[in-house]
């Protein structure tokens, strides 16, 4: 009895309920255009970074689903080099991290292109540049062969494996490799969005390297997923998204390749989880899309080129904290224009001075909602005993710990609406019900820091 769905008669003859999985397709195919959308309305800057970023993601995290962690800055600078893209000082780049960039921009880059058994040598060559798999020598660049024995999925400590999965042998698979070949590079009627995930099955499930089977799987449906939307820009990705449900993933394949020829349960399955992977990009793009949306909300201000230019290092994700000095060191200034520019940001609401004075004053950026919330907050609690007198009369004592006490609880509770702004949208109004209690007590948070949050909760998201 047929134990695995390669053995089975009809096989590779696929199919699926589509009445199951039409309308999660729609839904999916909605949500993708969206967001494609939504990231070509950026400008080309933003956009590159976004593409930087998603890209970066999608080597790092197909990497670690199959336990190689991968260096960050090596990869990023990998991907910059051969894309052309101006990122500063290049961090030097091991081999191996060279060629999981070279596949998987190969294959989103020249996702027009036919998938060739010539292109997939290609790209298991670059994955392994030595020529072995840990310590073990592999067949690089060529289909495993018989030598190598049954090709497995295992588990489990030495002398008690357990055995997920068994490939066809290495005697089926030039057959295998040209029926699948065959089937990819054709103008079929599948949608393409399926096409992916039909794809990631098939090559997956053949297994046809001794290694590497899994990441040029995630590979070729990125490639399909690019064709489905003709462009080479990678605004997600789907192997960041597969790595927090590495173990889902695992299961649904074992089970998907001990079942039948109906795949219906893991379309079902890889649509949810590219829903999932469009929803993870305002996570995985929050500095390139709060980048964005601080533009967008400063169009219109008159700034120089030094504050431009710490503004971005600031919204990239500053190390350290801001002050006169660094300002002078980034921008090749002297100390008294840099304090001039960053006093003319204070000015306008767009840095505040932390809370800590005097020689170690630094700054911050006002690049959010939650931002400017919370410096209006900062700035209450510094200044809590300057609220206004009623009038002729003085307090006494206890009336104005009683005030001091309310106003501290304001704060609070400003603290708290900036949170909140994290995971919805605010508007003014909520800050100014806040606002009219402190004003009640006679207390006046600066009009600059008042207007920065009116800026962060009126403009367009």
């Amino acid at each position: 009895m047929p134990k695995y769905i390669h053995e089975l008669k009809g096989w590779p003859q696929f199919n699926w309920g589509a009445e199951h999985i039409a309308g999660q397709l729609a839904s999916v195919s909605r949500h993708q255009g969206r967001l494609i959308g939504r990231m070509e309305a950026l400008g080309f800057q933003l956009r590159t970074e976004a593409v930087l970023e998603s890209l970066t993601q999608e080597v790092i995290k197909s990497s670690e689903i199959e336990g190689e962690v991968l260096d960050k800055a090596q990869v990023r600078s990998s991907i910059a080099r051969r894309l052309g893209l101006d990122i500063g000082a290049l961090a030097p780049v091991d081999r191996n991290v060279d060629g999981v960039v070279e596949m998987m921009l190969d294959a989103t880059q020249s996702y027009h292109q036919p998938l060739t058994e010539k292109r997939l040598f290609g790209w298991h060559a670059a994955l392994s540049p030595t020529g072995r798999s840990g310590m073990t020598r592999i067949v690089v660049g060529g289909w495993r062969t018989e030598k190598s024995g049954p090709m497995q999925v295992v588990s489990g400590p030495v002398g008690r494996e357990h055995v997920h999965y068994e490939a066809p042998t290495a005697s089926r698979l030039e057959d295998e490799m040209r029926a699948f070949l065959k089937w990819f590079n054709a103008q079929t009627g599948i949608d393409p969005v399926l096409k992916s995930a039909v794809a990631h099955l098939w090559f997956v499930t053949i297994h046809p390297f001794e290694d590497g089977n899994g990441r040029i799987a995630r590979a070729i449906a990125d490639m399909a997923l690019a064709r489905s939307e003709e462009s080479s820009q990678r605004f997600y990705s789907m192997s960041a998204q597969i790595r927090v449900e590495r173990n889902a993933y695992y299961n649904i394949l074992e089970k998907t390749q001990k079942g039948s020829l109906d795949i219906t349960a893991w379309l079902q399955w890889f649509l949810a989880c590219l829903d999932r992977a469009f929803d993870g990009t305002e996570t995985a793009l929050a500095s390139v899309l709060g980048k964005a949306r601080f533009w967008d909300t400063y169009a219109q201000e008159n700034l120089n080129d030094r504050q431009r230019k710490v503004l971005n290092r600031m919204l990239d994700g500053f190390a350290g904290k801001l002050r006169s000095s660094k300002w002078a060191v980034l921008t090749k200034t002297s100390n008294d224009t840099a304090l001039r520019d960053i006093e003319d940001l204070v000015r306008r609401g767009i840095l505040v001075k932390d809370a800590a004075g005097g020689r170690s004053t630094s700054y911050s950026v006002i690049a959010s909602a939650a931002d400017a919330l919370r410096a209006v907050a900062n700035y209450i609690r510094a200044n809590v005993d300057l609220h206004a007198r009623e009038g002729a009369r003085i307090p006494d004592e206890q009336e104005k710990a009683q005030s001091r006490q309310k106003i501290e609880r304001i704060a609070g509770e400003i603290d708290g609406l900036a949170d909140e702004s994290l995971q919805r949208e605010v508007s003014y109004a909520d800050f100014d019900h806040f606002l009219r209690q402190l004003h009640q007590l006679g207390f006046f948070p600066e009009d600059r820091l008042v207007s920065a949050v009116a800026r962060m909760t009126h403009r367009r998201r």
